[in-house]
């Protein structure tokens, strides 16, 4: 399964960010441009015969410094604890526990379960990885809500599909609505399911660097 693109609310506009990188691309390939030339030209008034192809210029054009910014960008810089607050995204990506409890009509639990999850994540794509020991999510759709008094909300739509030794379950589509604190943490939403599972109930998420550390 492959990282999803997903959509960001209430933090920067994606076309703003595009629109900065290119803007630095210009001016950071301009200058390097013009420090080659000036190398050049200063090679020469020693009478050194340098030749500078048009090829060489081409490598630090605006297209290929635009590309090369905008992947540290999406790779690493959004992620700097400055960035991620001008920005208003939230880093989820890592390894969490989630506990679960399918609730009936009434509101009580019907079965507890727990599960492994994986959030991939860049400034573009995003993919939420959930596995139990019945069965496996992943997300197909994702979007990511700033909330400036409660935190980070994450809501996706996922797909989920049984083991091969699990003939009794069934493959099901669902989506889920998770709350995560400011300090990215620990979440707690619902889940719903539907399309072969009509099943919903709670999640509360629990990072795994915190987990082991409330162990020792």
């Amino acid at each position: 399964m492959l990282n999803h693109e997903y959509a960001l609310l209430g933090g920067v506009n994606r076309a703003f960010i595009g629109r900065y990188i290119g803007a630095a691309a210009s001016i950071i390939s301009g200058v390097i441009v013009f420090l080659l030339l000036s190398l050049v030209d200063l090679a020469s008034t020693f009478g050194m015969a340098v030749n500078l192809p048009p090829t060489a210029l081409s490598l630090v054009g605006a297209g290929v410094v635009f590309s090369v910014l905008y992947m540290l960008f999406d790779k690493f810089v959004w992620r700097w604890s400055l960035a991620t607050k001008w920005l208003k995204v939230a880093d989820l990506s890592g390894e969490w526990t989630c506990n679960g409890k399918t609730l009936s009509e009434s509101g009580e639990v019907r079965y507890e379960w727990s599960a492994d999850v994986t959030i991939c994540q860049t400034w573009d794509k995003i993919r939420v990885r959930l596995k139990t020991s019945q069965s496996g999510s992943n997300s197909i759709a994702a979007a990511l809500l700033y909330d400036e008094a409660e935190g980070y909300r994450l809501l996706y739509n996922y797909r989920n599909d049984p083991r091969a030794d699990q003939p009794e379950l069934r493959s099901h589509v669902g989506c889920a609505n998770v709350l995560f604190d400011k300090n990215l943490l620990v979440g707690s939403g619902e889940y719903f399911n539907g399309h072969g599972r009509p099943t919903f109930g709670r999640m509360e998420f629990t990072r795994k660097t915190l987990a082991a550390v409330e162990k020792v």
